[in-house]
């Protein structure tokens, strides 16, 4: 597997594996064939409405219109909706465990979501020829939609990585309320840190920790008398305390 090593503004180094070839058309099939049902439901909707026209046949070029519309929405919104509200996974991506990222190592935001599947169509052309060659011309398998948008595809983290995200329960009579004043930026470093420390190794893992946890406990004024000694535990606690002030999901 390709492995892709991203330095973050913060200078900490997030590791991810980037989605094959092999991966990417499994998502692509199923996402296909998910698209293909909704276009041949609206089809079929279409056919029944005009042979079986309820307002009369003066009603019929403003159905075709009506689904001409709607097919146009099927096909451009499917890859950009999900990706948007499934932060970067549609049901395939989801199914073959890979999700967009952007070349920093973060979310995607709406944009980014638009832009990679725009140029799409033109990925598309030879069945995906262009976007296939594209790929493998680049080292970090990128099809002109990514490029065009600054994205990565990458493998989500494993079963076991997933089952460590948190490893510490709440310390009693520790609140930290300032955590709510966390950006969502911040907090989706210290949850990227911790779901791939992992794969980092045991020095620069305890570097970035203590990298992070002091940037952190500085911006928010946590007094280190006010914070678990382990600067992971400090993190846990800290992005724990924020999805429940601020109701991040």
């Amino acid at each position: 597997m390709d492995k892709l090593i991203i330095d973050t503004p913060e200078q900490v180094h997030l590791e991810f594996v980037l989605a094959g070839i092999g991966s990417r058309f499994m998502a692509a099939f199923l996402d296909s064939l998910i698209l293909i049902a909704l276009l041949l439901l609206v089809t079929i909707s279409e056919g029944l409405w005009l042979s079986r026209p309820l307002f009369g046949r003066g009603m019929d070029v403003w159905v075709q219109a009506l689904a001409a519309l709607v097919y146009f929405l099927v096909f451009w919104g499917y890859y950009i909706v999900f990706e948007i509200f499934w932060k970067g996974q549609t049901p395939g991506k989801r199914w073959a465990g890979i999700r967009v990222i952007k070349d920093t190592g973060r979310p995607i935001n709406p944009f980014e979501a638009v832009a990679r599947n725009l140029v799409r169509i033109v990925d598309f052309i030879g069945f995906y020829g262009v976007g296939v060659v594209t790929m493998a011309l680049n080292s970090r398998n990128q099809r002109l939609g990514d490029l065009v948008a600054g994205t990565l595809v990458v493998h989500e983290t494993s079963d076991r990585e997933a089952s460590l995200f948190f490893n510490t329960a709440r310390t009693p009579g520790m609140a930290m309320p300032q955590a709510a004043n966390l950006t969502l930026q911040e907090a989706e470093l210290i949850e990227t840190f911790l779901a791939r420390r992992l794969d980092i190794p045991p020095e620069v893992r305890r570097q970035n920790g203590q990298r992070i946890a002091e940037m952190i406990a500085g911006r928010l004024n946590i007094a280190p008398e006010a914070r678990p000694i382990d600067n992971e535990d400090f993190l846990e606690q800290v992005v724990k305390e924020f999805r429940n002030r601020a109701k991040y999901r």
